[in-house]
């Protein structure tokens, strides 16, 4: 039988609400009444029931993870890195609930007796009615992969990212260069096309409108992106796959057609998922670090509230990405 609040009350005769308010580092109960709380909480392998501190201490103790959307866009590497990254620091003191907002029923109450604060995922302004949600229910909020207006947030810069690594395959004599495009409406879709072609243009390349082809961020549309570019009368010497999903996608393309990369065709990715450096050849993309991203807006949203700072207190943080150079980009001359 577990042990309870009640258990650790009788051996410390003291009132439960004096061991949960020790055990949750009250300033109202002494150092000393406190600590000998804790050794028998410790003595006993005491662990915390959520639902019971939730009552005495009026929190749910849940902490609130929600996406986008988990039907599409949102790829099994994106969604295990960001889980990892908030669970990682949340264990044991709060629940996790994790969540798509294309999911959540419309209208659905939100209050702090749900949620002590919310992540939000966001890919698209179309989440701003849910944020708008959150924010008047009081919720301490922290919004990632995004930079909304007024709300705190942390995101990857992806525009510099894609930049960085177009101008790699400019750099190892790439001239005629395509894109499959990430999921539509998505602002990293956006930032990432937008730093390829701001890499083309400072480099007098023409970013010609046939160069670029639609994708979803999944393999299955890599795939369909590539076969479109096979077809083509002039072949692009380099393809940038706005996500790693999509290059394995095209790979398979290039490969099916006959053709061989990097020999014939150069590709390249984003995101460093954690199978890209196991593909024949290993591929050449860049690292986005959502795991640390998911951390240090967890770091945030607990310091809300901890601290009880305002939730629409908007600082926005940008995180760096890394160009990891692997087999898949092909050196050339003219």
């Amino acid at each position: 039988m577990s042990v309870t609040i009640k258990d650790i009350a009788r051996m410390a005769n003291v009132s439960h609400t004096t061991v949960s308010r020790a055990l949750n580092d009250s300033p109202l109960i002494n150092a000393e009444t406190k600590e000998r709380i804790k050794q028998i909480a410790r003595s006993l392998n005491y662990t915390p029931n959520f639902n019971a501190k939730s009552l005495v201490l009026e929190r749910s103790y849940n902490i609130g993870l929600f996406f986008s959307t988990l039907r599409s866009g949102t790829s099994a590497t994106f969604f295990y890195s960001a889980v990892a990254g908030v669970n990682g620091l949340i264990h044991g003191k709060y629940n996790l609930v994790v969540k798509g907002i294309d999911d959540y029923l419309e209208g659905a109450p939100l209050s702090r007796k749900m949620f002590d604060g919310i992540l939000v995922v966001s890919q698209s302004s179309d989440d701003m009615g849910f944020i708008r949600a959150v924010r008047e229910a009081g919720i301490p909020l922290v919004v990632l992969n995004r930079s909304p207006e007024g709300v705190a947030s942390i995101r990857a810069d992806d525009r510099i990212g894609s930049d960085r690594i177009t101008q790699y395959m400019i750099d190892q004599g790439h001239t005629e260069l395509a894109m499959i495009e990430g999921m539509p409406g998505f602002s990293s879709s956006y930032e990432r096309k937008q730093g390829f072609i701001q890499a083309l243009v400072r480099n007098g390349i023409d970013p010609a409108p046939h160069r670029f082809v639609p994708g979803n961020y999944d393999v299955e549309s890599g795939y369909r992106g590539m076969r479109l570019l096979l077809e083509q009368e002039r072949l692009p010497t380099a393809v940038f796959c706005a996500n790693d999903d999509m290059a394995v996608g095209a790979m398979k393309a290039v490969q099916e057609a006959g053709l061989k990369v990097p020999d014939d065709i150069s590709l390249a990715g984003f995101d460093d998922s954690s199978f890209a450096r196991y593909l024949t050849p290993a591929l050449t993309t860049v690292r986005r670090p959502i795991e640390q991203i998911s951390r240090l807006g967890t770091e945030r949203l607990l310091d809300m509230i901890d601290r009880k700072t305002r939730p629409d207190k908007a600082e926005a943080e940008l995180i760096d990405t890394v160009l990891v150079i692997r087999d898949s980009v092909k050196r050339i001359t003219r």
